[in-house]
């Protein structure tokens, strides 16, 4: 038997693909999770074999309070810095973004399948990763090869993280420890590479990329 963490902050969708997933009879879903901090201690109690992880997550809060990772990204990253063998991890997302495909195998997923995949190619998904292949979808592999990676830097990408929230230049400054005119240069730096015109137009180029 596989054994399976769903992970998704969409209840009802959540509960459908464990209702199909259970039809198969060698897969057993044994814990399901609705954020960040829910997934990883599902996975510290359940150890599945496969994590299917939504990119768009809450980070949630585990029992003492401690925050989660704030999306399914975070959570694969904290998954492959954690101590010991992890589950292999499929990204499910809606987002079918080729920024998106690049960083989740960066940051340790094996698989990558937008949401509307068929449950016949998910299934068989899940079995080929739980062999140790990759699967990925071969429209976003053609994208991530032509976007190509993020010309930001890991700065520039915070302070359009946190522009991306409606902050404002002193705000995105207290919450990244920077002074005002440090965020105005790396703001500008970004619409420079990106090749826009505004703080506005910037966030939604990288985002549409996958890049934050």
């Amino acid at each position: 038997m596989i054994r399976l963490v769903v992970a998704d902050d969409q209840s009802i969708l959540r509960s459908g693909l464990v209702a199909l997933l259970r039809l198969e009879p060698d897969l057993e879903v044994v814990g399901e999770a609705a954020d960040g901090a829910s997934t990883l201690a599902a996975v510290a109690e359940h150890r599945p074999d496969v994590l299917l992880l939504d990119v768009q997550m809450p980070a949630g809060a585990s029992a003492d309070g401690t925050p989660g990772p704030e999306d399914g990204i975070a959570v694969a990253e904290a998954l492959r810095e954690a101590p010991g063998t992890g589950p292999r991890i499929i990204v499910l997302t809606t987002f079918g973004r080729a920024g998106y495909l690049r960083r989740t195998m960066e940051a340790g997923a094996q698989g990558f399948m937008v949401k509307d995949t068929p449950v016949e190619r998910l299934v068989d998904a899940i079995r080929r990763v739980d062999q140790g292949l990759r699967v990925v979808d071969p429209e976003l592999a053609a994208q991530s090869l032509a976007v190509g990676p993020s010309p930001l830097t890991p700065k520039e990408t915070e302070v359009l993280q946190s522009a991306a929230t409606g902050a404002g230049t002193a705000q995105i400054a207290a919450t990244l420890f920077l002074s005002e005119g440090t965020v105005r240069n790396h703001v500008s730096a970004a619409i420079g590479k990106l090749g826009v015109s505004s703080r506005a137009e910037a966030v939604r180029t990288a985002s549409d990329n996958g890049w934050i």
